[in-house]
């Protein structure tokens, strides 16, 4: 049984598998997962008062996507201080630069890395 990280992962992706099966990888990590499907949906999630450690933002979904999302929450001097890693199938030459360049502080290719997940999630923040 693992122990909890005391960790709260804040999942953004439109697509309720993709948060299903990261959800529960975290979940039997230890993580407090706490999930939107929206970054509407996200920032409601986020003026809650309660301590998000680390968001996942999944960069390609409808509305508003992860490009024109990170700035947002970047910009917003309550947010710019989480670690945000941009989640995405995007895997071509250029995309992960792309990420970073719109403010993601790390970059994880689908299919989910786990390992290197759980790297980026246990670093000191």
């Amino acid at each position: 049984m693992n122990r909890p990280t005391g960790k709260t992962i804040l999942l953004i992706d439109d697509d309720s598998r993709n948060i299903f099966a990261l959800s529960a990888m975290l979940k039997a990590r230890g993580f407090v997962v706490k999930s939107a499907t929206s970054v509407k949906e996200a920032i409601i999630i986020l003026e809650q008062d309660e301590p998000i450690n680390t968001i996942l933002m999944d960069m390609m979904m409808p509305e508003m996507d992860g490009y024109q999302a990170i700035p947002l929450l970047k910009n917003d001097a309550r947010y710019k201080n989480i670690p945000l890693i941009a989640v995405t199938a995007q895997a071509m030459a250029g995309d992960r630069e792309k990420c970073l360049a719109a403010g993601a502080d790390a970059y994880q290719s689908k299919p989910i890395d786990i390992d290197a997940l759980l790297q980026l999630l246990n670093s000191p923040t």
